[in-house]
């Protein structure tokens, strides 16, 4: 079945064909790095990793670019107030962007291009640019690209450029022939960190890099283009005018925007001083429940953020991951038989693969989850489900965790060891049931119960589980 994607662009749902087949171009804007990442940054990221791995699950070869801003207003008065080079203290952060990416089990991306590791690129753009008429540059050395050569500004917001307003991401400038312009190089102030260009020194505006870095690295157009959906004006905008003034050709077939996390009705952001950052959240919830967080629910819609709400996340997806533990369980531990349930396992893969090809619905996907779990949950209590049968449903979860990564991927996956060590332990603790030793049997049930494994006694025998 073909994978259906909903197209800002076009705002409508689409049939996904890459470019080229069985290849996919991805580029996912990735942060300022001036602090340390927060929540909503979170979602976007688990967002665009899952769609990643699911792609790749499908067969794809998938390049995915994921930049830092490493120079920018921010970072310079951030730098500022802290004493510290503008460069040394995005590094910093960089440094962090990748040990609370580790918190939330997103997988790297193929390249991340650093802003101020690509100016060459970025200043021949800005030069083709101004070639081909579409761009001025001013008198004290900054360069602006002018809307007014283009017809179909705002094709992503369907707006007429006389409706829109000014994202304030860059002050007002005298020196703009139109308000709407946005610069494509920054002339530099005295003490800030600049690069030699045609202009003098400077640094590059925010949108020509992702433009700059695109090309670079995955050529003059790519199959999917992503971010949040406050990206979409002016940023992706604003990309889409750089690149095709100097291409001629459409920057990305496919525009994906994931919806904002909220704080009571506000979006979360540094801006606004609502954020809650990853480091912090993670030292009280653990990758797998922040990532069913934001996968149970599809990743257009808004989300509303709070603690009350990554706990019942929690709760939700335990009942999850104990039938996948007691699935494993039962394939040691359950009985043998001929029963066949491959129609039925196919039956649950058709489910998910229609909900993610329906636009990536985890939500659809989990609720899967959920139905498969109730149904083997009451085969293993009814001792109907065999062990050849709960097998399959292990590998069958195990393709649905590669895409979702809400299961720890270690849990079950040992060598043996364990089994054996429980069956001595099952065996010794018997034994000293016989001989009425209870305080030492009842010793080993408690202290493997500390150690998070809970025994069962069961009319066919005692059996084990982890909680």
């Amino acid at each position: 079945m073909s994978i259906l994607i909903r197209n800002t662009l076009s705002g409508a749902k689409e049939v996904f064909v890459p470019h080229e087949d069985g290849k996919v171009k991805i580029y996912v804007c990735g942060v300022t790095v001036y602090d340390d990442i927060h929540m909503g940054h979170a979602r976007s990221m688990i967002v665009f990793d899952m769609i990643v791995r699911y792609l790749r699950y499908c067969g794809y070869d998938v390049t995915h670019v994921t930049n830092f801003t490493d120079v920018d207003d921010k970072i310079i008065r951030r730098a500022a107030e802290e004493g510290v080079g503008a460069l040394e203290l995005s590094s910093r952060y960089i440094e962090h962007y990748f040990e609370d990416t580790a918190k939330l089990g997103v997988r790297k991306a193929d390249i991340y291009p650093k802003a101020s590791e690509e100016m060459g690129s970025i200043i021949e753009m800005v030069e083709e640019i101004i070639e081909k008429g579409f761009g001025y540059a001013t008198d004290d050395g900054s360069v602006y690209f002018s809307v007014d050569k283009v017809e179909n500004y705002g094709r992503l917001t369907n707006q007429k450029i006389e409706d829109m307003e000014s994202s304030g991401r860059v002050a007002l400038d005298e020196q703009k022939r139109n308000p709407m312009d946005f610069a494509i190089w920054k002339a530099a102030k005295p003490g800030e960190v600049s690069w030699d260009s045609p202009w003098g020194k400077g640094r590059p505006g925010w949108h020509i890099e992702c433009s700059a870095m695109i090309r670079k690295y995955l050529g003059d157009e790519i199959d999917i283009h992503g971010g949040g959906n406050d990206l979409i004006f002016p940023h992706h905008e604003n990309e889409i005018l750089q690149t095709e003034a100097v291409t001629g050709r459409p920057l990305s077939k496919y525009w994906m925007h994931n919806g904002m996390l909220q704080v009571q009705g506000e979006k979360m952001s540094k801006s606004l001083g609502n954020f809650f950052r990853v480091r912090d959240v993670s030292k009280k919830f653990d990758q797998y429940s922040i990532r069913f967080y934001f996968l149970n629910t599809h990743y257009m819609s808004p989300l509303l953020y709070s603690e009350e709400m990554l706990e019942e996340a929690r709760t939700s997806l335990e009942r999850l991951t104990n039938n996948y533990t007691d699935l494993k369980a039962y394939v040691k531990q359950g009985p043998s038989g001929d029963g066949d349930v491959c129609d039925v396992t196919d039956e649950y893969r058709t489910g998910f693969m229609d909900a993610m090809n329906d636009d990536f619905n985890t939500r659809a996907a989990i609720e899967v989850m959920f139905q498969l779990a109730r149904v083997t949950n009451k085969s293993m209590s009814e001792g109907t489900l065999s062990r050849e049968g709960a097998a399959r449903f292990v590998k069958l979860l195990d393709e649905f965790n590669g895409i979702l990564g809400i299961f720890p991927e270690d849990t079950g996956k040992d060598d043996g060891t364990l089994d054996s060590v429980m069956e001595i332990l099952i065996d010794l603790r018997s034994e000293l049931r016989k001989r009425k030793a209870y305080d030492l049997s009842d010793l080993i049930r408690d202290r493997l119960g500390d150690a998070g494994i809970r025994l069962e006694d069961a009319g066919d025998g005692v059996k084990w589980k982890k909680t």
